[in-house]
C-alpha cells in the first residue's frame, strides 16, 4: 500500500541495502529553514552541491558530535535558567536533530530547563519570549474552520498530541496562550525520553480565552482577548477540535494537559472512548504517585495496604492520586470500604467529609461522618494536622500548590505516627512545593522518605546522604504514550495507566531500592519508558483495545527498542518536488 510522505517537504526512505536516507523536496536556503532536515555544518560536500547549499554554509564540515559540543558550550554561557530555556528553544527551531542530540547527552541537566520547573517561567513570559510558530492553535476565531486548519500542519501521520487550554498550569493557574510552552516541553520529553518520532508529534493550544486580566491588558499578549469560554460553548469548541483531529489523523493519541479541575474529568470521560486519550494531570500524576508509594512501602519492608494515606489537594492531580492509590489498595485485597478508609483527601477547606457541599468529581473520596465520629477536632471539618493525628497517617502527599503547607508541626506529627514517615511534597513548580526536602528531613530527624515533584538535590545531614526522589510524571507519560502508539490502541484504559505505575515501581525495586531511591534518576528515563511501554502494550492486548494484535507473544522490550527514535543525521538526497503539490495540506489550484 502506497503511503503519503512524512511531510510535503521530506520523507524517510530505505535503499536497496536497507539503509535509511532522507528525500527532500526543497533546496537551498529553504532547506536550511526546515528544522528536521537542517544539518547545518554537518551537510557533506556532495550534499551541499546537490541540494543548492554550496556557499551558503561555512566551509568546514562537522560531525554531529562536534556540533553538540559547540552548542553545549553555548548553553553553559547563558546566565540563568530562562536564558538557557530560550537558547534551547531557538536551537529546536533551527536544527531539531541537533537539539535532541544535545538533550540525549545532557538529559539530567537540561530536563529542568525544558520542563519543570523552568517551563513555568516560560509559560508566564511566553508572549514576550515568542520566537517561532510551533504546532497548531485553535481559537473562537478559527474553530469553525478546524478541518482546514489541520490540513495546514505539515506532518501526515501525527500520532501524539499534547493539547492544553492553559486553565490550570502547574501551580500558577490560568496562563492563557502561554500554556503552549507546556505542550512543546512535554512533546520534547515524549521524543527524547519516550522514543516518539518528532514528526509524529504536535503541540496544540486550545485558546478559549483567559480570565487573567494582566494578560488581557498586556499589549504584547498573543492570545485571543476575551474571557474564557465555558459550559456548552466550551464543549462545542472541543467537539469541533476532536472531530477535525480524528478525521485528519485517525491514529492520533491526545494527552489532555493542564485543564482546570471543573472540566478535566468531564473532558476525560467525554472523549476517551471516541479516540485514544488520557489526562496526564489526573492519570499520569496518579500513576507516578502510586509507583512512589509502592517503592517507599517496600523500602520500609511493608506493603501499600499497611499505609494510612493523607492527600492535601483535591484538584485534578490530588483526585487522580487518590484514585490510583485506591486502585492499588484494591489490588492488594482490600474492600472498597477498607480502601476508602485508608485514603483521606483534603482541599483548601479541610477534609472531604459527609455533609460538605463538594464538587461531583470529589464525591468518591468523601469520608462518612461515622469514620470521624471519635476524632478529636476543634471544628466541624478536620484540618490537615487533625487528620494526620487522628488517622495515625504514615504517608502524606501534597498536590495543593500551597507553599509551606507541610510545616514543622505537620512533619513532626507524621514522625510520631511511624518510624519512617513517607512525605511527598509533589506540587510544581518549585515555588509551590509544600515543603523543602531538607526541612522535612531535619524536622523528622532524618527518618522521612522524601520525594518531590520538581528536582531537588539529595540532602546531606550529619554526614549521611539522603536520596530525594523526583516523583515526575515524565516517568509515566512517555512510555504510556509510546506503548499506546505502537500498539495502535483504540482507547487508553485505566488498567493501562495502572500497569504503567507498577512497571515503574518494579523497575525501581530491581535497580535502585537497595540504595534508598524510590524513583530512578532522570538519566534512566529512556530505559524506564521502554519498561512502561512494554507493560502498557501487554495490558492493551489483554483488554482487547490494541489494534496491533500481531504484537501478542513478541519480545516487546526488543520491539520497543527497535522503534525508539534517536537523533542522528541521515544522508539527504533531492526528490521530486511534485510530492509537495500532492500533499493533503495543499488545496487544489482551483480552490
Amino acid at each position: 500500500m502506497k503511503r503519503d510522505p512524512i511531510s510535503p517537504y521530506f520523507d524517510i526512505k530505505t535503499d536497496a541495502e536497507g539503509h535509511e536516507y532522507m528525500e527532500v523536496y526543497l533546496e537551498g536556503i529553504a532547506l536550511l529553514r526546515l528544522v528536521l532536515s537542517n544539518k547545518g555544518t554537518a551537510f557533506t560536500e556532495d550534499e551541499r552541491v546537490a541540494l543548492g547549499l554550496d556557499g551558503l554554509l561555512p566551509p568546514q564540515v562537522n560531525t554531529l558530535e562536534q556540533q553538540v559540543e559547540r552548542v553545549y558550550r553555548g548553553f553553559l554561557r547563558e546566565p540563568d535558567p530562562i536564558a538557557k530555556y530560550q537558547y534551547l528553544r531557538a536551537l529546536q527551531e533551527r536544527a531539531e536533530t541537533l537539539f535532541y542530540a544535545l538533550l540525549e547527552r545532557h538529559l539530567e541537566e537540561m530536563m529542568p530547563i525544558i520542563y519543570t520547573p523552568t517551563v513555568g517561567q516560560a509559560v508566564q513570559q511566553f508572549s514576550h519570549l515568542y520566537q517561532n510558530p510551533r504546532g497548531l492553535s485553535f481559537s473562537p476565531l478559527n474553530i469553525d474552520r478546524a478541518a482546514g486548519v489541520v490540513r495546514n500542519f505539515p506532518w501526515n501521520d501525527v500520532r501524539m498530541i499534547v493539547a492544553t487550554d492553559s486553565s490550570a498550569i502547574l501551580g500558577i493557574g490560568d496562563q492563557g496562550y502561554g500554556g503552549l510552552a507546556i505542550a512543546i516541553g512535554k512533546l520534547a520529553i515524549y521524543t527524547i525520553g519516550g522514543g516518539v518520532d518528532p514528526f509524529h508529534t504536535m503541540p496544540v493550544k486550545l485558546d478559549v480565552g483567559t480570565d487573567r486580566l494582566e494578560l488581557l491588558n498586556d499589549e504584547f499578549y498573543l492570545g485571543v482577548r476575551q474571557r474564557r469560554l465555558r459550559g456548552e460553548r466550551y464543549l462545542s469548541f472541543l467537539d469541533k477540535f476532536v472531530k477535525a483531529i480524528h478525521e485528519r489523523w485517525p491514529r492520533a493519541v491526545i494527552q489532555w494537559e493542564d485543564l482546570s479541575k471543573d472540566v478535566a474529568f468531564t473532558i476525560l470521560e467525554r472523549y476517551r472512548k471516541r479516540l485514544p486519550s488520557f489526562n496526564d494531570d489526573i492519570q499520569g500524576t496518579g500513576a507516578v504517585a502510586l509507583a512512589g508509594l509502592l517503592s517507599a512501602s517496600r523500602l520500609k519492608g511493608e506493603a501499600l495496604r499497611d499505609q494510612r494515606i493523607v492527600i492535601l489537594g483535591a484538584g485534578a492531580g490530588g483526585i487522580g492520586v487518590a484514585w490510583a492509590i485506591t486502585q492499588g489498595l484494591l489490588r492488594e485485597g482490600l474492600s472498597p470500604e477498607e480502601a476508602r478508609d485508608r485514603v483521606c483527601v483534603l482541599d483548601s477547606r479541610g477534609l472531604l467529609v459527609e455533609g460538605r457541599n463538594v464538587e461531583a468529581y470529589k464525591q468518591a473520596f468523601v469520608q462518612p461522618r461515622t469514620h470521624i465520629a471519635d476524632w478529636r477536632i476543634a471544628n466541624d471539618i478536620p484540618t490537615l494536622l487533625e487528620t494526620i493525628e487522628n488517622t495515625k497517617a504514615t504517608a502524606l502527599l501534597g498536590l495543593s500548590g500551597q507553599t509551606g503547607a507541610f510545616n514543622h508541626p505537620v512533619v513532626q506529627a507524621m514522625a510520631r505516627n511511624t518510624a519512617r514517615p513517607i512525605i511527598f511534597p509533589l506540587s510544581n513548580p518549585t515555588s509551590a512545593c509544600e515543603a523543602l526536602p531538607e526541612d522535612i528531613l531535619d524536622w523528622s530527624e532524618g527518618r522521612a522518605i522524601v520525594a518531590a515533584g520538581s528536582p531537588f538535590p539529595d540532602v546531606e545531614r550529619d554526614g549521611q546522604i539522603y536520596a530525594v526522589g523526583q516523583g515526575n510524571n515524565a516517568f509515566i507519560f512517555p512510555g504510556l504514550g509510546f506503548g499506546t502508539i505502537l500498539a495502535e490502541c483504540r482507547e487508553v484504559t485505566d488498567a493501562m495507566v495502572l500497569e504503567a505505575a507498577y512497571a515503574l515501581a518494579d523497575y525501581t525495586a530491581a535497580a535502585h531500592l537497595k540504595a534508598g531511591r524510590i524513583y530512578p534518576p532522570v538519566r534512566e528515563l529512556r530505559e524506564v519508558s521502554i519498561r512502561v511501554g512494554s507493560r502498557v502494550i501487554e495490558q492493551a492486548l489483554k483488554e482487547g483495545v490494541a489494534g496491533r494484535t500481531d504484537l501478542a507473544g513478541r519480545d516487546l522490550d526488543t520491539y520497543l527498542r527497535s522503534r525508539f527514535w534517536k537523533p542522528r543525521y541521515l544522508p539527504i538526497v533531492r526528490g521530486d518536488h511534485t510530492a509537495m503539490i500532492d500533499h493533503p495540506g495543499y488545496p487544489p489550484k482551483d480552490e
